[in-house]
């Protein structure tokens, strides 16, 4: 199996286990408090990432000093997220929440033009202002199907696309396990404190399987984007983070008998071709630069 496919096959496992984790918090939210649910499947992942950790080796929680305010905006953007994200999951079908996140590489490339600086050309605009349109195809404003919730999901893509700018500042010497570990406990902290405010229900023993799944999915999410990060061309296997998309009108179908409608699986197709599209452009400016540094750096050998 060549490097490629093994990352492509990474990809696709690391989308489905995040969007079962979806699936379960959705399915325990039917008869649990929102906030009970996350805060118990934060305590039972941030024990589940320390036990990783060290079993990787890469127990360590020292923050470099130049890293302690960009990990402390992270997590509070984490935390945002994550609030915006699962009250509009829970109230909304789970392929149109899914379908409206996965607008987020095209946020991300607007965001890192305006903020810092990456060259933008007229195609990848192009594909981003197209997929974006597909969005409001899924979101349906002013429609009979319009769900409100939408804007959470939407308000969700924004938060996160903050975050993920914030993760691009981080140094080198940061564990990328440590950044888990902080935002897993500080998830399930957060979520500790706003259950308070709502009634705690007992759990049946179908229940904690959820949240225990929930937990030991998105564990499996995270541990199989590390893998793929290691093998592979990242140009290669990013398309196949859509992959979620098929994942979630599956999921959606089989649990909750939800199928979207013809505008927002239009919009969903959009969204996800755009987004390749985008990706594969990247690829070829990036391809372009090294050239270009290569040939220069070619001709200043040439003049010595």
């Amino acid at each position: 199996m060549s490097p490629n496919l093994k990352g492509a096959l990474l990809m696709t496992a690391s989308m489905g286990a995040f969007t079962l984790n979806d699936a379960f918090v959705k399915l325990a939210a039917q008869d649990l408090p929102l906030f009970q649910i996350v805060f118990l499947r934060g305590c039972l992942t941030t024990v589940l990432l320390l036990i990783l950790a060290v079993a990787l080796g890469q127990f360590r929680l020292s923050v470099p000093r130049g890293d302690r305010a960009r990990l402390a905006w992270r997590t509070a953007f984490e935390i945002a997220s994550m609030v915006a994200f699962l009250l509009a999951l829970v109230n909304m079908a789970i392929a149109n929440a899914t379908a409206i996140l996965a607008a987020l590489p095209l946020a991300v490339t607007i965001a890192a033009a305006v903020f810092l600086g990456e060259p933008l050309g007229w195609r990848r605009l192009t594909a981003v202002l197209v997929g974006f349109g597909g969005v409001l195809l899924i979101v349906q404003p002013g429609m009979e199907g319009f769900n409100a919730h939408s804007l959470l999901a939407l308000l969700a893509v924004a938060i996160i696309t903050a975050r993920d700018l914030v993760t691009r500042r981080f140094s080198a010497a940061l564990p990328s396990m440590t950044v888990a570990v902080v935002t897993a406990a500080s998830v399930g902290l957060f979520g500790g404190v706003l259950s308070l405010f709502e009634p705690w229900e007992p759990l049946s023993l179908a229940q904690a399987g959820q949240i225990t799944a929930a937990s030991v999915f998105i564990i499996g999410g995270y541990l199989f984007s590390i893998m793929t990060m290691r093998v592979g061309e990242v140009a290669y296997t990013a398309p196949f983070r859509y992959t979620s998309l098929l994942f979630a009108l599956v999921l959606g179908f089989l649990f909750f008998q939800e199928w979207p409608n013809a505008l927002a699986l239009t919009g969903a197709g959009i969204v996800m071709a755009t987004g390749v599209y985008t990706i594969l452009r990247e690829r070829i400016v990036a391809a372009r630069a090294r050239r270009a540094a290569t040939a220069a750096l070619r001709q200043g050998a040439e003049g010595l």
